[in-house]
């Protein structure tokens, strides 16, 4: 976050921006918050960028963001690229897989100090000493070259800022050696016409200039072309790739490596048609799900291949490349080169392999392919000339899970909370229908289908591409839609709603059951410490301690934190509800005593023992009802409870500055959530069957399980506001 701390120093109306001109950032989320758990969080982020973007022209702040890849499952690297117009060209964004010289994807906390990615940032932090004022430079063009040079493409050279482009060369136009150097040539004459590119690789990883093209043709070579500039550096070769027809000129390459004894290098070059260098491999469907794959095989003794991945430029995309290599005749081991080239982003990837081998390569995108992106991602393959190679590509399930669990893993407590409001609903209908609650697990299975929302949202998004409807939205102020914001962001899966609500109603069972176990084991512990009363027979709803219990929270509220008041509310009605049902299982153990007495008196008094059995079963179901809704208030307070967690935590680690959280996210929601629960935690369903509200009450949670998914999903700090309207309307069922 200190990263985005210091973009924001921009924004301050006071602050100098001559004072840095610099700013170089390690895994920070520039683009959005990884949970927007509160508002001023998503309000501080869009300050910062709209500020950046509407003032590009302006800040003259050369910025540097470097991912740390998909090791990083803290903060997804598609965050970390900085927010821009396409006139700004002083913010680079680059993963740190993709950086020369580091080639290695980081997790979130090995980023500051991972040696390759340290000792980058110092080489480019001496290049760009200026000689004058021994100072970082003030040039802008010079601080965008060397942060090029080192994070973005590496010519396998010192970094110089006025490169000389003739050099003077000496020796005959053969391969021969000098003292300290071994020279190697190439003649271009006889390819010229034929062959449109050569490409050229040294396994010596000097950084001095390697590769030359002589300018004249005689038997000496006098002057040369300084290429190196054009190279590329890999991880154990230097490699060049030229187009002859930009260099008319020209009539050899000369390639030499420092001659030092007993070291040993290889040197290779060819002539190529780029045509037959580059082969088109479309990748499979989504819906393939692995069963079937797309392969290509390369027998050609080449050096070098382009594949080009056709249809591949969406982040729910996710496949496993396979590359098989047979070689003959290798006694020695060969490493072959993989790298996986996205041209609209500096996300690049390599693989090192030892061949002959099998190699598995993941394929998957941390930014979608832009629409006015015409290029297509690339499989650059630097092979040998010994050996076949067969390329597989087919689609993996895993990873697009994978995908989508970090790209939408953020907005699953939204879908958790829709469910639970569901089941919540269909257990107020029932009460009110039926005069009884049916069980969590029941209604959950019953009323959490995601055609009760989807197709509303779905509909909403559509009716909002209308102008009228737009500008009804806007009279009515309600925000932007999630999906809208998702789309705008290329972050909308075919069919990820449908995946997030069924991990969502998994989560949503799975939490009841373990609620419910917790409050039986403590209700069997709060008997084994302490027998409690009988179930009350007269219902009151407003004890004597209430009032006064509400007015000390809501003061912990204001005097403190508001999560840590919603924390305490939530550990008395957890208290109430473990009271009620030991108080059940006592009542259960009585009732079964008292039969087993009202037999031994059955010729006494049939009738008395008729009438008591009939009352202490009604006390019975009216008891298990509500502990059966009282379990669902609880799943739904727990979410409210461990989305206020950060507010809560963030005070804790502070208080030894402040008593008092300011601002408070959570205050204006505990106001009103500390008496609602505290009346719920003292509520029965036998005192609110008979209720007028019940069945309007009964209709809310659908409506507003809709409103967690459209305006929730990616503000999880409004999932809460979605939350309370039907507790309080429970609460009100008790007075009306």
């Amino acid at each position: 976050m200190g990263g985005l701390v210091a973009r924001a120093l921009l924004t301050l109306k006071n602050f100098k921006q001559d004072l840095i001109n610099l700013l170089i950032t390690q895994a920070t989320p520039h683009v959005a918050p990884v949970l927007p758990l509160d508002r001023f969080i998503t309000d501080f982020y869009m300050t910062v960028n709209n500020y950046w973007i509407l003032n590009a022209r302006h800040i003259n702040l050369t910025t540097l963001s470097v991912a740390g890849g998909f090791r990083d499952y803290q903060v997804r690297s598609g965050l970390t690229f900085l927010p821009k117009l396409s006139h700004h060209t002083s913010a680079l964004s680059v993963v740190s897989s993709a950086v020369p010289k580091t080639w290695v994807s980081t997790d979130h906390l090995s980023i500051v100090w991972c040696k390759q990615l340290q000792l980058t940032t110092i080489r480019a932090f001496f290049d760009l000493i200026d000689a004058d004022t021994k100072q970082i430079t003030q040039n802008p063009k010079k601080k965008l070259s060397v942060l090029n040079h080192h994070f973005i493409r590496h010519p396998a050279k010192h970094f110089e800022e006025n490169p000389a482009i003739i050099s003077d060369l000496t020796g005959q136009i053969r391969d021969y050696r000098e003292s300290d150097k071994i020279y190697f040539t190439f003649p271009l004459a006889n390819h010229r016409k034929i062959y449109t590119h050569v490409y050229c690789q040294s396994t010596m990883l000097d950084t001095n200039s390697w590769i030359f093209g002589c300018i004249n043709s005689t038997s000496m070579c006098r002057q040369g072309i300084d290429l190196s500039w054009k190279a590329e550096l890999l991880p154990t070769i230097k490699s060049l790739t030229l187009r002859l027809q930009d260099y008319p000129s020209l009539s050899h390459l000369v390639v030499y490596v420092p001659s030092i004894h007993g070291s040993k290098f290889v040197v290779d070059c060819e002539f190529f048609k780029k045509e037959t260098r580059t082969i088109q491999l479309p990748v499979t469907h989504l819906f393939s799900f692995g069963l079937s794959s797309r392969k290509v095989l390369l027998n050609t003794s080449g050096l070098f291949y382009n594949i080009e991945l056709l249809n591949f430029g969406q982040i729910y995309q996710a496949f496993i490349i396979n590359v098989v290599s047979k070689c003959s005749g290798v006694k020695e081991e060969i490493t072959s080169i993989y790298k996986l080239h996205i041209p609209w982003s500096y996300e690049d990837s390599l693989t090192i392999a030892q061949v002959p081998s099998s190699t598995e390569i993941s394929l998957k995108l941390h930014i979608a392919q832009p629409d006015n992106e015409s290029q297509v991602a690339l499989l650059k393959m630097y092979t040998s000339s010994d050996c076949e190679y067969e390329v597989t590509v087919k689609t993996s399930f895993s990873q697009i899970l994978g995908q989508v669990v970090r790209f939408h893993g953020g907005a699953l407590p939204a879908y958790v909370t829709s469910s639970i409001l569901l089941a919540y609903g269909g257990q107020l209908y029932s009460l009110f229908s039926t005069g009884h609650c049916l069980e969590y697990a029941t209604m959950l299975d019953k009323q959490a289908k995601p055609y009760k929302v989807d197709p509303f949202v779905l509909m909403i998004k559509f009716l909002l591409g209308y102008k009228w409807f737009k500008e009804l939205w806007d009279v009515l102020l309600l925000p932007e839609l999630d999906a809208i914001v998702l789309t705008s962001q290329s972050m909308c899966f075919p069919l990820v709603s449908l995946i997030l609500f069924l991990f969502g109603t998994c989560t949503a069972y799975w939490g009841g059951l373990l609620s419910s176990t917790s409050v039986r084991l403590l209700s069997s512990l709060w008997l084994a410490l302490k027998r409690p009363p009988e179930l009350p027979k007269d219902i009151k709803m407003i004890s004597l301690d209430l009032p006064f219990l509400t007015i000390v929270l809501i003061i912990v509220s204001w005097t403190t934190c508001g999560a840590f008041a919603i924390l305490l509310t939530y550990l008395y009605y957890v208290f109430k509800i473990v009271h009620l049902q030991a108080s059940l299982a006592t009542f259960k153990n009585s009732q079964t005593v008292n039969l087993k007495h009202s037999r031994r008196n059955e010729k006494k008094s049939n009738h008395h023992k008729d009438s008591t059995v009939h009352y202490l079963h009604l006390s019975a179901n009216d008891a298990e009802d509500s502990l059966r809704m009282h379990n669902t208030v609880i799943n739904l307070l727990t979410w409210i409870v461990l989305l206020s967690m950060p507010s809560l935590i963030y005070w804790l680690k502070n208080l030894r500055y402040y008593f008092k959280l300011s601002p408070d996210p959570c205050k204006p929601l505990a106001f009103i959530l500390i008496p609602t629960m505290a009346i719920l935690g003292n509520t029965h369903t036998v005192s609110i069957k008979s209720s007028k509200l019940l069945k309007t009450t009964s209709q809310f949670p659908l409506p507003l399980a809709v409103g967690v998914i459209a305006f929730g999903s990616a503000h999880l700090y409004r999932v809460p506001c979605f939350v309370f309207i039907p507790l309080l309307l429970h609460a009100l069922c008790n007075f009306m």
